[in-house]
């Protein structure tokens, strides 16, 4: 059967007859009686009783005209979920982030892709830096913000957001007068450490080559815990100035450090396949988003 006979029978039937059928979609009505006399060949029975510029249909018409209509709206329904598939993806998107960038930017910058696709979804997951790489590497992320590592296969990896280290002190200490805490001004203090890692090797490191032996009594892997004992009186930190700026509440103030110490993210994906329009999509929001704290000034 010709789907175009289909529609023309569709037509008919709604019309009440050739003619008014052919002016409303207008055509000609020969061509009307023609396709119409073809489908009731190929179906073996008449669709319509022919009047006096009138066609009604048949019992074996309208019992046709039901599973037209119910094929029509499975066709429809496709063509919904089509629409649906192209314009919001088949399933959620799937984004993992460092704790730093997972309460202001990342949301705004979802926020901003809700508004431009209505209805999109997607899950966010905080997870171990070296899980976001794995999940990267093995598709189980569309899109990750991370600190850098090394050793991972089947990722793409860009830079995305680096920031300068600030040192957080409660609001009332001696230092909180200063523009900037430069290593020696932290002598003697004590100090509340990152878990281990490159960032915590940096720090050690400045200690280092300042000469000094830093006082660390307290560990806490993430900069909100750092910035809360912080704020308790219990120490100082070396810390992410995007994690600290979040915490508007907390008594503390975010001083520069020196010696520089550059904290970097990168934003990867799976490399075995090309990011859906939506990825594709955030990734611009999110980069527009970084381009405000790339300058961020304490």
């Amino acid at each position: 059967m010709n789907p175009a006979h289909l529609d023309l029978f569709c037509a008919v039937r709604r019309h009440g007859g050739m003619t008014r059928a052919a002016a409303a979609l207008g055509i000609g009505q020969p061509h009307v009686s023609r396709a119409i006399a073809q489908l009731e060949a190929d179906l073996g029975f008449a669709l319509f009783v022919r009047g006096h510029g009138s066609a009604l249909p048949t019992r074996e018409g309208e019992a046709f005209a039901r599973e037209v209509e119910r094929t029509q709206a499975g066709l429809d329904h496709l063509r919904h979920v089509a629409r649906q598939i192209r314009e919001l993806g088949s399933a959620p998107l799937r984004v993992a982030c460092q704790p730093s960038l997972a309460a202001r930017l990342l949301p705004r910058a979802i926020r901003r892709l809700e508004a431009d696709f209505p209805g999109v979804r997607v899950a966010v997951h905080v997870p171990e830096p070296d899980t976001i790489w794995a999940w990267a590497s093995s598709g189980r992320c569309d899109i990750g913000l991370v600190r850098p590592r090394a050793g991972y296969t089947g990722v793409a990896c860009e830079p995305f957001l680096t920031v300068d280290a600030v040192c957080a002190m409660p609001r009332r200490h001696a230092l909180a007068r200063r523009r900037a805490v430069a290593v020696r001004d932290l002598a003697g203090e004590p100090m509340i450490v990152g878990g281990p890692g490159l960032f915590r090797q940096a720090v050690e490191a400045a200690f280092a080559q300042a000469g000094l032996e830093p006082r660390c009594n307290l560990m806490a892997q993430y900069t909100a815990a750092r910035c809360g004992l912080v704020a308790e009186g219990l120490g100082l930190a070396i810390v992410d100035p995007v994690a600290a700026r979040a915490l508007a509440g907390l008594p503390i103030v975010l001083r520069p450090f020196r010696p520089r110490i550059p904290i970097e993210t990168v934003l990867v994906r799976p490399s075995d396949r090309p990011p859906c329009h939506l990825a594709a999509h955030l990734v611009g929001l999110l980069k527009a988003e970084c381009g405000a704290l790339s300058s961020i000034r304490t």
